[in-house]
């Protein structure tokens, strides 16, 4: 290795993933960062709700149809019934903001348990009864704070995040998948693995001995 190439195979990895839990997309992208987690040894991982869906909008349907034929998870009936009706993800960023601060070694997994509550079940995660499910099961204690309709100051950090990142990398798209390694970033096209999320691995392990 030339002497002023560094060696990045001793530095640390680090996942980050910009997502909303309401977005299809999202929820396409989720089991490409379940394939990260479990090949790839990382010192931190960065799950950054964006809370895109405010009340005003609603994925559109075509939007759902084109997840539903490009990648590997499943639509329930209950989600689909109600699909176009307009959708909140503020309350469920306040949940994950505060879950990565009290519980972070549940963070991925409260990740997926909301996503199948809202894209099988049909929940839309609203109020704090649509959560009790979860709250209940995993024995969590959110404050009440956390379900109010504004933004909480924790999930406002989060959002200046992903701001930062946004801007480091260009857009303001979401999903995102970023690794880093060093000084290094790898950008994660997670389109290209929906189909099949276990082939992001040796994609990614290429990228990575690319830039050692």
């Amino acid at each position: 290795m030339p002497a002023n190439q560094p060696d990045l195979q001793n530095d640390l990895l680090t996942l980050y993933f910009i997502y909303d839990t309401h977005c299809p997309w999202s929820y396409a992208a989720t089991p490409v960062v379940a394939e990260l987690l479990q090949a790839f040894d990382f010192s931190e991982t960065h799950l950054l709700h964006c809370a895109y869906f405010n009340g005003k909008d609603a994925p559109k349907k075509g939007q759902v149809e084109q997840v539903s034929q490009t990648s590997s998870v499943v639509f329930g009936e209950a989600f689909l019934k109600q699909a176009n009706n307009k959708t909140n993800s503020i309350k469920a960023a306040n949940f994950m903001s505060w879950v990565q601060s009290k519980q972070a070694d549940k963070e991925f997994e409260l990740l997926q348990a909301l996503q199948e509550q809202h894209f099988v079940e049909g929940n839309p995660l609203n109020s704090r009864e649509d959560f009790d499910k979860i709250i209940n099961q995993y024995k969590l204690s959110p404050s009440n704070k956390v379900f109010k309709d504004a933004i909480s100051h924790e999930a406002e950090s989060v959002l200046a995040g992903i701001a930062e990142i946004g801007e480091a990398i260009g857009t303001s798209a979401f999903p995102v998948l970023v690794m880093t390694q060093g000084d290094e970033a790898v950008f994660i096209d997670h389109s290209q693995y929906l189909a099949e999320p276990s082939s992001v691995v040796d994609a990614i392990k290429q990228e990575l001995a690319a830039i050692s």
